[in-house]
């Protein structure tokens, strides 16, 4: 097995990291990894935010309810963008581009190539020793986040990513059977079994792991996460930034 392999099969989730931040070298590594991610129509329509300011950290930290995101390397945040593919078009070229900028087509577009590209950083990130954790959670207050980075129309946090030099290292989470994951030629619906034995694994990690051990299964987690409505202010929130309006 190759390196690049061994880097991708080893992944977990890092949270806790010691004091030491990233060096400019280590930071534009990542950053230029990210930009080489594929991209669609070579639109190139995510931007990514470094926060340094130690108070915006900080507050970071309070929206997310985590506090390695203030505490880490170095915090990075992932922006659909597609502001700056019209700052040199006319006024006239603006009207006829923005039926296209506003639909969800291009919602789906910029929020891949994003995601594409914090993935590429997130393996260099890794394949330097570091350790790295995505944040959803900016969007528990998705409208301030954006207040907070001064985005500008056609421009949306979607999630954070913290790098570090990880403090101590955490067990690998066990991921869904390949059978669940990856269907031939047609979508497989009869799951059931294979569920049931992934839950049944997933009850054995969590009794045996070293840290928060509990009684749980994905499929309880999985009911209990669409049980209950979380963030249903951010459809609004996309729609008035000019996003997946059409």
């Amino acid at each position: 097995m190759n390196q690049t392999l061994e880097t991708l099969l080893q992944h977990r989730s890092i949270r806790s990291f010691t004091d030491k931040v990233l060096t400019e070298e280590q930071i534009y590594t990542i950053v230029e990894a990210a930009q080489m991610a594929s991209t669609s129509s070579y639109m190139q329509a995510y931007s990514i935010i470094g926060v340094t300011d130690q108070e915006k950290k900080e507050e970071l930290a309070d929206i997310t309810g985590q506090s390695y995101v203030k505490d880490n390397g170095h915090l990075f945040i992932f922006c659909a963008d597609l502001y700056r593919h019209q700052i040199l078009a006319s006024d006239l070229q603006k009207q006829d581009m923005i039926q296209n900028i506003e639909n969800t087509e291009h919602f789906l577009v910029s929020s891949i190539d994003a995601s594409l590209a914090a993935q590429n950083g997130a393996i260099a990130a890794e394949s330097m020793g570091l350790g790295m954790c995505y944040i959803g959670s900016i969007r528990n207050n998705i409208e301030r986040v954006d207040q907070l980075l001064q985005l500008p129309t056609h421009v949306i946090p979607l999630f954070g990513m913290v790098v570090g030099y990880p403090n101590k290292q955490t067990e690998q989470k066990p991921r869904l059977p390949k059978q669940v994951v990856y269907h031939v030629n047609t979508y497989n619906k009869n799951q059931s079994d294979d569920l049931h034995t992934f839950d049944q694994t997933i009850q054995e990690y969590y009794k045996n792991r070293q840290q928060n051990t509990r009684l749980d299964s994905w499929t309880d987690q999985m009911i209990r996460r669409f049980s209950h409505p979380m963030r249903m202010d951010v459809s609004d929130f996309v729609r008035s930034k000019g996003f997946n309006k059409r």
